[in-house]
């Protein structure tokens, strides 16, 4: 899992909500429970801030906490080794898989509301001169964590309950082979849920702030395109899976989703939400004390697999440096026996 101590390859990453509520939007934070203020020193490189609290070390020096000094809340920050964006929350809330997004509130720890857990981040970059674009993160629902670490356990071993150093070392080579780690993503991602009886789809969610100014065009050519080379290397290998007018009535969805849409400026952020059942769906806070808007979402399964796939999956991808970060934090998942990552991540 992505933790306060580790720095990712890659440069860059994001501020986060703050809650805020207004006629007809989304109430958002990624506030956690209130605690006791207790003493805490700033960090290295000094007067830095999160959602307008200070960043400090908490004590023991084992994580970065944005805390409220009056209140005494805080909010555990992972470091992205980037100075643009230097933080990404540990855990943001987002709506209920059973609820209405547009009428309920991803704030704190609510009825209506689902906690969910960073795995990995990275930075996504283009042209040779690797010019940073965003910072992206990929979080999984906390209560899920469990389905997902039983899944990636059972490529490697399927009678244990944890991997040892070995088995780990093959799950880590395997999500970061081509071939391999297309096969995996893939079929986690087609395991999905289509009715109430069926449970064993995992909720994930990417969260995505632009480190310059952009614009959702922008962002949306970018997720177009990896759709169309995944569906094109399909075709390839005779697969006809993604030849039917309902995906090209899915893919003009997506693209509706972004168009006219305007910009996305540095630090705002689009949250990707892919459910157990599979759709997309794409919420999106200009600034972060700003109203969330609720842009829609695509319920064809495929676009959110092939969208999980362009930073996850196979031989090209969006950002190696994301990929090789949520590696990490699912080859940490898997050193803990099933039914204890809960737990130790709350």
């Amino acid at each position: 899992m992505a933790n306060s101590k580790s720095t990712p390859r890659d440069k860059d990453a994001g501020t986060g909500p703050q809650e805020h509520q207004g006629p007809g939007s989304i109430s958002v934070s990624t506030s956690g429970p209130l605690k006791l203020t207790v003493a805490a020193d700033a960090p290295k490189g000094a007067n830095e801030t999160f959602q307008g609290r200070p960043v400090v070390v908490a004590p023991g020096g084992e994580k970065l906490v944005a805390q409220d000094q009056q209140t005494g809340e805080e909010l555990e920050l992972v470091p992205t080794g980037t100075s643009s964006i230097p933080h990404f929350p540990k855990k943001i809330y987002l709506p209920s898989t059973s609820s209405n997004p547009t009428s309920s509130g991803i704030a704190g720890q609510t009825a209506q509301s689902e906690e969910y857990t960073l795995v990995g981040l990275g930075i996504r970059t283009v042209s040779f001169l690797n010019i940073q674009v965003y910072v992206v993160g990929l979080y999984v629902q906390t209560t899920s964590l469990q389905k997902l670490q039983a899944k990636l356990i059972k490529r490697v071993n399927p009678l244990a309950s944890a991997l040892i150093p070995g088995e780990k070392e093959q799950l880590r080579h395997s999500l970061l082979d081509p071939e391999e780690s297309f096969k995996i993503w893939d079929e986690l991602l087609r395991d999905t849920k289509h009715n109430d009886l069926e449970q064993d789809g995992v909720n994930m969610a990417f969260r995505i702030v632009p480190t310059r100014s952009t614009d959702f065009n922008h962002l949306r050519d970018g997720w177009i395109r990896g759709i169309t080379t995944r569906t094109q290397d399909a075709q390839r290998q005779g697969s006809n899976e993604y030849s039917d007018d309902s995906f090209g009535a899915a893919k003009k969805e997506l693209e509706r989703l972004f168009t006219g849409k305007g910009k996305a400026p540095k630090g705002s952020i689009v949250i990707l939400t892919r459910p157990a059942d599979g759709s997309m769906g794409v919420l999106f806070q200009a600034k972060e004390d700003g109203e969330v808007m609720d842009l829609g979402a695509v319920r064809d399964e495929r676009i959110a697999r092939l969208v999980w796939l362009g930073y996850l999956g196979g031989k090209n991808v969006s950002s190696e440096s994301t990929r090789k970060g949520v590696v990490e934090g699912c080859v940490e998942l898997v050193e803990r026996p099933v039914g204890t990552v809960e737990t130790k991540v709350a």
